[in-house]
């Protein structure tokens, strides 16, 4: 069973990349409509949408996303470490 620090560990890291994922996908949205002029594809997945247009799509969305959720993790870590004073238990570092 988790401990608090573990618990406090997880409800952190989980707002901080849902926060995170949302900044991004409406940053990368933005820079993919400047970049191109034109809306990025819904469904990248339809036939009617260019291999192309789909592909960049989708390394855009992918490489940003995780991006995004590395950065918010690891602002997350140092937060929790200048609180309690260590890593949290899920990097494995030990006390």
């Amino acid at each position: 069973m988790a401990d608090k620090g573990d618990i406090g560990w997880r409800v952190l890291a989980g707002g901080a990349a849902l926060a995170s994922g949302f900044a991004a996908r409406r940053a990368i949205t933005y820079a993919w409509k400047k970049t191109t002029g034109k809306e990025p594809p819904t469904n990248p997945e339809s036939p009617d949408v260019a291999l192309g247009e789909a592909l960049g799509w989708a390394v855009v969305m992918g490489v940003g996303m995780e991006v995004a959720r590395l950065l918010a993790t690891r602002a997350a870590a140092r937060r929790y470490a200048k609180s309690n004073g260590r890593l949290p238990a899920a990097f494995g570092l030990g006390d």
